[in-house]
């Protein structure tokens, strides 16, 4: 199955939710923003799909460093629900292992400034990267 259009990883914290996109004919993923999770989240990210004309969206599921179910694991499964009844939109999870940690080392590497904020939209870039990498190998 062969998936057209723009897609949206979302990479979801407690307090910040970054967002990474890519033209699935590119397949170059970006980071695109950060955005408070407050109770404003559901809008902003509607708001962003309709804007950016998606058509798929990845969410980075967490787990344990033995690949168990955590509280994190639990809210990410809960917004997965909600996300899911507010679009009409095919949502894949996608295991985030390391992804913040990875985005922390690479921002360290560049030796500039940087802010919580960039290494949230930097790690939904991985997501969507490790996503669009899986996608590769199903369909070969």
């Amino acid at each position: 199955m062969t998936i057209s259009g723009k897609a949206l990883a979302i990479d979801y914290g407690s307090k910040r939710v970054g967002l990474a996109m890519t033209n699935l004919a590119a397949r170059l993923p970006s980071p695109y923003k950060t955005i408070p999770n407050d109770e404003k989240l559901l809008c902003a990210l509607l708001q962003t799909i309709k804007d950016e004309q998606i058509t798929v969206i990845i969410l980075g599921l967490p787990r344990g460093l033995k690949g168990q179910n955590t509280n994190q694991t639990e809210e990410v499964e809960k917004f997965n629900e909600l996300l899911s009844k507010s679009t009409n939109l095919p949502i894949y999870l996608q295991d985030e292992a390391l992804t913040s940690h990875k985005a922390e080392l690479e921002l360290n590497h560049r030796g500039r400034p940087y802010k919580k904020e960039d290494i949230d939209a930097l790690a939904a870039t991985y997501i969507l990267e490790d996503w669009l990498i899986d996608q590769n190998e199903t369909e070969n």
